[in-house]
């Protein structure tokens, strides 16, 4: 593989297609609109400066809780260089508009879009007749099952997920999970290109919503949320349960700060429609909250402002 192409330049978008460049491919993020443009940007920009400020540190504080094996090991660390693939990285990704331009020599197309099932299955509909035979297709989806998407790839056994944690470049692992009509020679493809980008990739042996972080993380998430919906304490409050009670580093609405609100709105409102006497979590409340924020343009880290605040703003 040399040609990647990265279908939405959202927050972990963004993030998958500088860290394929960090690591020497060819990097192309597919965008809808000039306006996706002037958001996506930004986050490279605030993408790049992280990864300096991390080799930085890690030049002066070699400890487990400052390195970042997505970048480099502690063997093979070299400021410099590290600096340099930095900045070839940023300078070589290109942003495209026009899909089949976007797509046209690619190895690996990577769909990072919106949780939202309607407008992945347009995109695949659309990208399908455009595709070479070689290109390997897999969803960065952290709730979507693949095999719900498969018939709309037009290539259901080169089709699977690759599913990434937030900051990549420190949480430096995937999840890889085949569906049904998958050929194990591509899911051990997408196995092999993970590795190469710095990644641990995790094999998902059974398809399951969720994959495994999610799985154990939107739980979190949900209970944090429904605690203030139902006014039983306050963001804040409910982080520090978690963080000074476990050692985590950070909270739910920290967490959500840093994936997004749009992402989480997406992902409650697929449980809106359970009636109230069977959700376990009061998912109106919860829907009800993000969209509150967002139509505030509080979106979390990305623009500055969530359920915190913020100083660094990459949009």
């Amino acid at each position: 593989m040399k040609n990647i192409t990265i279908m939405g330049g959202g927050v972990l978008g963004s993030q998958i297609a500088f860290q394929a460049a960090y690591c020497g491919f060819d990097v192309t993020i597919w965008l809808r609109s000039e306006g996706s443009i002037g958001r996506t940007q930004p986050k490279l920009d605030s993408i790049k400066q992280s990864y300096i400020d991390a080799i930085n540190l890690m030049d002066i504080d070699k400890s487990i809780n400052t390195w970042c094996m997505g970048i480099a090991g502690y063997d093979d660390f070299d400021k410099e260089n590290c600096l340099e693939k930095v900045e070839r990285a940023y300078s070589t990704i290109k942003l495209e508009l026009d899909m089949k331009t976007a797509v046209k020599h690619a190895d690996l197309v990577i769909e990072s879009m919106t949780e939202n099932m309607e407008a992945k299955k347009d995109v695949y509909i659309k990208m399908a007749p455009l595709l070479p035979d070689k290109t390997i297709l897999v969803t960065n989806s952290s709730t979507m099952l693949p095999s719900k998407l498969a018939k709309f790839t037009g290539r259901p056994d080169k089709f699977l997920a690759l599913h990434f944690a937030n900051t990549i470049w420190k949480n430096n692992m995937t999840e890889v999970m085949m569906q049904d009509k998958t050929n194990k020679a591509y899911f051990d493809e997408v196995m092999k290109f993970a590795k190469e980008i710095r990644m641990i990739p995790l094999p998902v042996n059974k398809e399951k919503s969720g994959y495994l972080l999610n799985s154990m993380l939107i739980p979190l998430l949900f209970s944090g949320m429904d605690l203030m919906v139902n006014g039983i304490s306050d963001p804040e409050s409910i982080d520090k349960a978690w963080t000074l009670g476990t050692g985590a580093p950070k909270g739910p609405f920290q967490i959500l700060d840093t994936v997004g609100l749009k992402t989480a709105y997406e992902i409650v409102g697929m449980y809106v429609k359970i009636p109230g006497f069977l959700a376990p979590y009061n998912f109106k409340g919860m829907h009800k909250m993000l969209k509150s924020y967002i139509d505030q343009g509080k979106l979390g880290y990305s623009t500055g402002e969530g359920f915190y605040k913020y100083k660094t703003i990459s949009n």
